[in-house]
């Protein structure tokens, strides 16, 4: 068996992870609350956006979290197409659960229904991205551990999307974030110890790109992005203070005429 280290750089890529999936997990809390107080088109927009930061702050997690994956024996690569269909699942689950919150009547059962799908497609999303591992051996998992991180996405998924639905104030959803980010990173640290792995040494270059030559780059892409979505919703007006706006302005309408 190869030995595993989840942290080749230290506590840098754990914590790192976690701060990514905090803001993911904030960013998609905030377009979630501004999404409930919005209609039509406007609605849609920040639905979108929720799914796009949690989706992506998960899959930034897990992947800055396996910048720091090695296994003694053996080079690790990644196939491009699978680890690019992780990115594009974990969205797109994630926005299935958004949605059904998000357009709703019955929201206890949509809460029930999005939890499930988003969880369960964040799991899909991790081990998605772990097949897409090349190295010389072979993978196993633990099936009992690997139940385990199911069962905490599901639940951390479904937290969130009650987060959503129940929490207004920026404190409140800072909280809930960090909560949702530790969730997400005992999920992916969960899923990462079922792993053992058994090297076959091998003098054959194994196919696909290294971490740092595509999940590096991409990571600092999406990163970036979230900062910059994250500094867009900080700056966009509220409702609240849209129609505070609107009945200041109207007394001075008044009085121009």
């Amino acid at each position: 068996m190869g030995h595993l280290d989840h942290a080749t750089f230290g506590w840098l890529t754990p914590v790192l992870s976690y701060v990514m999936a905090c803001i993911g997990a904030a960013l998609g809390l905030r377009c979630t609350v501004r999404a409930l107080s919005a209609t039509g088109r406007a609605r849609r927009n920040w639905l979108i956006t929720a799914a796009s930061a949690i989706g992506t702050g998960i899959w930034t997690m897990h992947f800055v979290a396996m910048l720091g994956f090695s296994v003694t024996g053996t080079e690790i690569r990644y196939n491009v197409p699978l680890t690019i269909l992780s990115l594009v699942v974990a969205v797109a689950v994630v926005g299935t659960g958004v949605f059904a919150v998000g357009y709703s009547r019955d929201r206890g059962r949509a809460l029930a229904l999005g939890g499930l799908t988003t969880g369960l497609g964040v799991a899909s999303m991790h081990y998605l991205g772990m097949a897409a591992l090349r190295l010389h051996g072979h993978v196993r998992y633990d099936p009992v551990l690997v139940a385990l991180s199911v069962v905490i996405a599901v639940v951390a998924a479904t937290a969130a999307l009650w987060a959503g639905l129940n929490i207004k104030s920026p404190a409140a959803v800072a909280v809930a974030s960090l909560v949702m980010g530790g969730a997400v990173s005992s999920m992916h640290y969960t899923g990462m110890i079922a792993v053992s792995v058994k090297v076959t040494p091998s003098p054959v270059t194994l196919p696909g790109a290294t971490a740092m030559q595509f999940i590096f780059p991409l990571a600092v892409g999406l990163g970036s992005y979230l900062f910059l979505t994250s500094a867009f919703v900080a700056l966009s007006p509220t409702a609240d203070e849209r129609e505070a706006t609107a009945s200041a302005q109207q007394p001075l309408e008044s009085l121009s005429r």
